[in-house]
């Protein structure tokens, strides 16, 4: 900026001249030097102002916009954020079908250690190892006294256990809150609930996560906040599921079986109101998964579904009532099981080496003929059994909810020959699981229709199934299975009051190295009740069973898993609300006179 001299040499001289007083000179442009400044700094504060208007004008305007949007939005509770990921500890219960409880939460604490903040480091482990006897006291001296800023105690302990800390009185022994999963029923239906474990862990909460079963299975729905910490309804019924564990666990033994299952289910919604897997275990303190060995001897495995075997002659009524769905034969059509059968260059033989000549197609049921079903299987032909197997759901993984069902994929024939057929047809050659066998007899029971297995309480409303057969081919084979139990190889299952209906089926257990045992095999009995108008099937199934009461051991269905199912119905029927039927009978010495 250029300055211009208050007394500037060119006016003063000629002032002086003419006799002026130069200091009016400089007075005068001192005046012009004090305006030109004003008047700059007044522009500059005017420029000022009319910035900080602009910001508060668009302050106002991004408050006013703001307490708008906050006005039609909808009402939300205030979070608190802090740093990192929270964690969500919240999960709903599970209950039974009358709401009464399986799962819940139950509030407990963690125990963990700060050692820098420790008083008496080696005292506080002594008195731990003896609140917990499990901990080790070296290693807690050593992790104590050591660099170690923080440790982990506990994950979880019991409220005696807690105040027994507290009495310590070390400030370095802090509790962490935690919401820890509650069977209150131990392990009644342990391999349906499953378990649950911590997720990711945090000083002031843990995230509780299904690790097994319908836990697992439906995970996110339990932990979703969405949900409102609305309870998971089960098909299962507490009380009928407590009576079948007793029953199954004293037949188990009884029949000195290694392990045992059994399915009961709704025949027209598809509702497991039971389903027992033994040997158990408690989800309030799962075991470890077995590594090594043979995993269906771990308490873990479930029989039920991830049991896949050979279930041996309960498949025969699916033969005969596929020939009678296609018109082939009638019941009383005569099968011809009369040896010798061969197929394929292998011979087709009867238990025990038996000749039972002309059989009506009811009778080989009831005589459980594997040349009788043979002969049927033939007549069916390969790709029509496929079919019809595959329609009662035999060919597939059962699509109940629970993560292991998955794990229960059938084991088919790598060339579906007429041989394949034959042996199907008798319950060979093809393993399948105990909830697919219960699917399967639901549709001959509920008169046709495809049922899919469900752990879930159903509405009520529950569309049915694809008609896999007629109602009449249903009836046809009802009548068969009455027939098994009143006449045939299942006559201890006969239930007073009760018409039972089912099958017997007894099949050697395939060796690792080829071939089959000859005194081991899986013992089946496939029932429904009451036979006239089912409205349950249920499967019984014992592994290595051996009745011991004659003079020889005797492995087959009808002395081992037939007497444990009728003991079965004849302890759930009542629960499940189904009542007796009388027959009339004759009145044993009483003459009936007129009164006149």
């Amino acid at each position: 900026m250029i300055r211009v001299p208050l007394r500037p040499l060119a006016r003063i001289l000629p002032a002086r001249a003419n006799g002026e007083n130069p200091d009016a000179i400089e007075r005068e442009n001192k005046r012009i030097r004090h305006e030109e400044m004003r008047d700059r700094m007044r522009a500059r504060a005017e420029s000022r102002l009319l910035i900080l208007g602009l910001f508060f004008v668009c302050a106002f305007v991004v408050v006013g916009a703001r307490m708008g949007l906050l006005s039609i939005s909808e009402p939300m509770e205030p979070r608190a954020y802090a740093p990192g990921s929270a964690i969500s500890a919240a999960r709903a219960d599970i209950v039974d079908r009358n709401g009464r409880l399986l799962a819940t939460n139950f509030e407990t604490h963690a125990l963990y250690a700060q050692p820098p903040h420790m008083i008496d480091p080696t005292g506080a482990a002594e008195k731990l190892v003896q609140i917990f006897p499990d901990l080790d006291h070296d290693r807690l001296v050593r992790d104590f006294t050591g660099k170690r800023k923080f440790l982990w105690i506990k994950k979880k302990m019991s409220p005696e256990q807690m105040q027994a800390v507290h009495e310590i009185g070390d400030p370095g022994l802090l509790f962490g809150p935690r919401d820890l999963r509650l069977y209150p029923n131990g392990t009644l239906a342990a391999h349906v609930l499953g378990g649950a474990s911590f997720g990711k862990e945090g000083v002031s909460a843990a995230e509780v996560i299904g690790v097994a079963g319908v836990e697992k299975y439906f995970d996110d729905y339990l932990r979703a906040p969405a949900n409102a910490g609305k309870p998971l309804t089960l098909s299962l019924d507490l009380t009928v599921q407590a009576a079948a564990e007793q029953v199954l666990w004293g037949g188990m033994k009884l029949m000195n079986a290694k392990g045992a299952t059994s399915i009961l289910m709704d025949v027209h919604t598809g509702e497991v109101v039971s389903v027992v897997s033994l040997p158990t275990f408690d989800p309030n303190d799962r075991p470890r998964p077995a590594l090594t060995g043979d995993p269906s001897d771990s308490p873990l495995f479930n029989r039920s579904v991830q049991g896949v075997y050979e279930l041996g002659s309960v498949f025969k009524i699916f033969a005969a009532a596929q020939a009678v769905e296609l018109g082939l034969v009638t019941p009383t059509t005569m099968i011809d099981t009369a040896p010798p059968l061969r197929v394929g260059g292998y011979p087709i033989g009867e238990f025990r080496q038996k000749n039972y000549g002309m059989l009506s197609v009811s009778d080989v049921i009831v005589h459980s003929s594997n040349r009788g079903s043979g002969r049927l299987a033939l007549q069916i032909g390969v790709e029509r059994q496929q079919s019809f197997l595959k329609s009662l759901g035999f060919l597939d993984a059962t699509p109940f909810e629970i993560v292991e069902a998955a794990q229960g994929k059938p084991l088919l024939p790598k060339n579906w020959t007429d041989l394949s057929a034959v042996t199907i047809s008798y319950g060979h050659g093809l393993s399948t699981s105990a909830m697919q066998l219960a699917a399967g007899y639901s549709a001959i029971a509920n008169g046709g229709f495809a049922v899919r297995p469900t752990i879930l309480k159903q509405d009520g409303l529950t569309p049915k199934g694809e008609r896999v057969m007629s109602a009449r081919a249903a009836e046809a084979a009802r009548a068969m299975l009455r027939k098994v139990v009143t006449s045939g190889t299942a006559s201890f299952g006969e239930v007073p009051g009760y018409s039972v209906g089912g099958k017997t089926g007894s099949a050697d257990k395939p060796r690792p190295q080829g071939g089959y045992y000859k005194d081991r095999n899986i013992a089946t009995f496939a029932s429904m009740f009451p036979s006239h108008d089912p409205k349950y099937v249920l499967i019984v199934t014992l592994d290595e069973p051996v009745e011991t009461s004659g003079d020889k051991p005797r492995r087959t269905a009808g002395w081992t898993a037939v007497p444990v199912a009728a003991e079965m119905i004849r302890r759930l029927a009542p629960l499940l609300g189904l009542r007796p039927t009388v027959e009339p009978t004759t009145l044993a010495d009483i003459t009936l006179t007129s009164s006149n």
